[in-house]
């Protein structure tokens, strides 16, 4: 599976052409912290709203959740629904606070 790590994400974020990011975690975890312009779709209701993603099938998609284990999950089915250009986010949101952005809350 390909990862990308905190820090080469918060480079692609500054790119002209930023991936899309795609939060797998719960809906309270996702109000509690949260990385810009990412879209929330909880790991259990990925399959069921999987065509609110159509849009993307072809584009760069970074999958993230608290640590990677969810986000790992969920890009194993999306690679089944057809979508190819996945990676995870390397220790999750978690490891974005620590590497990136330490203003993030931890929990």
């Amino acid at each position: 599976m390909n990862r990308v790590t905190a820090t080469e994400l918060a480079e692609m974020l500054a790119s002209e052409k930023p991936p899309r990011l795609l939060d797998v975690r719960q809906i309270e975890e996702h109000q509690f912290a949260a990385l810009p312009n990412s879209r929330l779709i909880p790991l259990h209701e990925l399959e069921s709203r999987v065509e609110e993603l159509r849009d993307w099938i072809n584009e760069s998609i970074i999958v993230y959740c608290h640590h990677g284990i969810r986000s790992a999950h969920a890009i194993g089915f999306l690679q089944m629904a057809g979508f190819k250009e996945l990676r995870n986010l390397s220790g999750g949101i978690d490891a974005w606070s620590i590497e990136v952005d330490p203003t993030l809350p931890r929990y």
